[in-house]
């Protein structure tokens, strides 16, 4: 591979959009695929949306906007991801709607290209299975977290059948896009979503108990933690929904710790999920 790989990604929503945008403000060529060109026109504003504000603070250099958004093309045509050299899979967190994407690039990517899924719980080698046993040596876990644009974590995940020098290119692209990429073994949760589980759900125990209220507790771990944003505020921004799914996940992995909380699940089924604009734990801005 070269130091400007032919990048695809499939998903253009929240997390799939600003990968795409990380990897061609870095100079990469980026296909990006989504299931409608509505969404994909959507993503686009977007991340022009993103550039506006980044520029104006001084995250990217002036006049990178154009050039950034010209190196993304979209499709809805997963075919055309036949010249990829690396493709990361965006979609929802749900192992049969990811395990259909994979049969496709399976089937469409050539056989050296890359496939790294982005997804925050599921086992690497649960998704890796939903491919040929030739490919699985080039498939690998690159966990970016939200916002992608602003967040310099990726954890990379091999498999049991990930080659060494999957891993190792891995890395090396999301180190060469500016990102931190850190190694982690392959368990449910990974490492850094066990470490917030746990914390958001003791504090969604902390509500239940009337200890303090989800704008307080928010205020209270930005001044004492540090926390660029407090739990509630977090899980308005990724959705309760996926929280819960998330800690279903770990919970029947490891047990009573991550069981999920009685409110957190009552708030869910009642759409009380937040994202873009909808409430959630805080009224939407």
């Amino acid at each position: 591979m070269t130091d400007k790989e032919k990048i695809g990604v499939v998903g253009a929503g929240l997390m799939g959009a600003e990968i795409a945008l990380v990897f061609a403000l870095a100079g990469h060529d980026v296909l990006l695929t989504d299931l409608t060109d509505e969404g994909l026109a959507r993503a686009v504003d977007r991340l022009g949306t993103i550039l506006d504000k980044g520029i104006a603070r001084g995250f990217y250099a002036a006049g990178t906007k154009e050039a950034a958004l010209g190196r993304i093309a979209t499709t809805t045509d997963r075919e055309r991801f036949a010249d990829r050299d690396f493709v990361t899979e965006a979609v929802f967190e749900r192992e049969d709607v990811k395990a259909e994407v994979y049969r496709d690039l399976d089937r469409i990517c050539r056989p050296d290209c890359i496939i790294a899924t982005n997804t925050s719980t599921i086992p690497i080698a649960v998704l890796a299975s939903h491919v040929s046993p030739e490919r699985r040596r080039v498939f690998v876990g690159t966990h970016y977290f939200s916002p992608v644009s602003r967040m310099k974590l990726v954890e990379v995940i091999p498999a049991f059948d990930t080659a060494p020098e999957t891993l190792e290119t891995a890395l090396r692209l999301c180190r060469a896009v500016g990102k931190t990429a850190l190694p982690i073994k392959d368990v449910p949760g990974f490492a850094v979503n066990r470490l917030l589980h746990v914390f958001m759900i003791e504090a969604v125990r902390l509500v239940e108990e009337g200890v303090a209220t989800p704008e307080d507790l928010d205020t209270a771990c930005r001044l004492g933690l540090g926390h660029p944003m407090g739990p509630f505020e977090l899980m308005d921004a990724t959705t309760s929904s996926l929280c819960l799914q998330a800690q279903e996940i770990m919970h029947d992995a490891y047990g009573e710790r991550f069981r999920p909380r009685p409110l957190l699940k009552q708030r869910v089924a009642a759409g009380l999920v937040g994202g873009r604009g909808k409430p959630g734990w805080r009224r939407p801005s």
